[in-house]
Formats: structure tokens, sequence, C-alpha cells
């Protein structure tokens, strides 16, 4: 075992936090895999630069270029404890549980049959995939495109087919609209 292993201090620290638990605490070194956090209520790391760790995924709903549009060293966060990682003796954390799924608000409030303008952000092979709403993007099947060539950047009109608030997907159609 490496030496954070070797550590009982922040070994029991870490052992005695509960999934869902918020711990606050100072940004501490932005890498290109993750952000570093620096706890308040815990010891410090023997290796990294914090014992709190939150992966690229978990520091935001929205999409973003670079983490520094989400977070800066220096900065203050309270984030949502996920689970002991044994391997690095780290806290892996959640920012983005901290704020409310803009997927789960759109779905609140618009359903199948919705009329909507959007932005075309991505072409793929098996469709386009268009902004409604902030931090939401919907697909538009191969299928459902219109003989009307799009491309990235695009204003379009769509129509909603189906929302999966369970797996957070958006199905659209530009031939409904």
């Amino acid at each position: 075992m490496g030496a954070a292993s070797d550590d009982p201090e922040l070994w029991a620290f870490l052992a005695s936090r509960h999934r869902g638990e918020i711990l606050s605490g100072t940004i501490a070194a932005i890498e290109r895999f993750g952000v570093f956090v620096a706890l308040d209520r815990g010891p410090d790391h023997p290796i990294f630069p914090g014992v709190g760790f939150i992966s690229i995924p978990e520091l935001s709903w929205r999409r973003f270029e670079a983490v520094s549009d989400v977070v800066q060293v220096g900065q203050r966060v309270s984030c949502v404890f996920l689970q002991f990682d044994t391997w690095n003796g780290e806290a892996r954390l959640s920012l983005k549980a901290t704020q409310p799924d803009p997927f789960q608000e759109f779905a609140d409030t618009v359903g199948a049959g919705r009329r909507l303008r959007g932005q075309v952000t991505k072409l793929v092979p098996f469709g386009a995939f268009v902004r409604v709403a902030e931090g939401v993007e919907g697909l538009v099947p191969l299928q459902e495109l219109t003989s009307e060539v799009v491309g990235t950047g695009d204003e379009v009109t769509v129509t909603v087919t189906d929302v999966d608030r369970e797996r957070r997907r958006l199905f659209l159609s530009r031939r409904q609209a």
C-alpha cells in the first residue's frame, strides 16, 4: 500500500465519512483529470494537494471547455461526499450534486409534442445534438432529420418526441417540427 494508507489520521477521517454528507473546502489544484480540494475539517494528504477530489464529470451539469470555467484555485466549495477512494486515500466528491439538475427542471415543464427552438451543438453519424435550454441537449436521430442540411451552430425548430428522466435523455424531431 502507498503512503496514504500509512496515515492513520487520514484513514480514520475518510472511513468516518458518509455518502451524501456535505464537505466544504478550498480548491487546492486543478489537473486535467479533476480537481483537488483541501477540506476544512480534515487532515492533509501525504501526496496530493488535497484530501478531496472532484472528477471532471462531477464538476457541473453543463458542458464546459476548461475546468477553470467552473472553478478556480482558492475558491471555496461545498461538495457532496460520494465515496472513500481506498486506493488513493481520498474523498471522492461531487460539486454538481449540490446544484439542481437542469434536465430534471426542464422535464418538469416540457413533454412530448412541445415545439422548441434550439442550437445544433454537434453532428454525429446517427443524428444531431441540439441545445434546447441551458444545460439541456437532445438528440435528433438521423431518421428524424429533414432533407434540409444542418450545421453546428445553426438555430433550428424541433419537436420533443420523448423525455427519458431516468437516463437523462431527450429525443427530438425536425420532421414533426
